[in-house]
C-alpha cells in the first residue's frame, strides 16, 4: 500500500527527495522518493555516511519535493560538454 502511495506522489511530482551536492567530486545525487519530509530527513544520514566513506567532500543536503530525471549528475562532465568547441561551417564544403 505504501508503495502505491509513493508511486502516486512521484507521478504527481509531490514525493520528497534528498538532494545531496558534493564539492569533490562535483556531483549532485538524488535519493528517494519518500512519502514525507520527515521520512526523507531520517534517511539522509545513511546517504551522507556512504558518500563520506567514498571520500566525498563539501557535502550539502536539501530535502525537497521534486521529480528528478537523473539520479546522479556529474558536474565535471556537463562542464566539459559546454566548453567543447564545435566547429561552425559556412555551408560551403568545397
Amino acid at each position: 500500500m505504501k508503495e502505491v502511495l509513493i508511486n502516486s506522489l512521484q507521478f504527481l511530482g509531490l514525493a520528497f527527495w534528498v538532494e545531496i551536492v558534493t564539492d569533490d567530486p562535483q556531483c549532485t545525487y538524488y535519493f528517494g522518493p519518500f512519502s514525507s519530509k520527515q521520512e526523507a530527513e531520517s534517511a539522509q544520514g545513511g546517504y551522507i555516511e556512504d558518500l563520506e566513506n567514498e571520500g566525498a567532500q563539501g557535502i550539502s543536503v536539501n530535502v525537497m519535493r521534486c521529480k528528478p530525471t537523473n539520479l546522479t549528475i556529474f558536474e565535471e562532465e556537463s562542464e566539459e560538454l559546454v566548453s567543447m568547441k564545435i566547429p561552425v561551417f559556412s555551408g560551403n564544403l568545397s
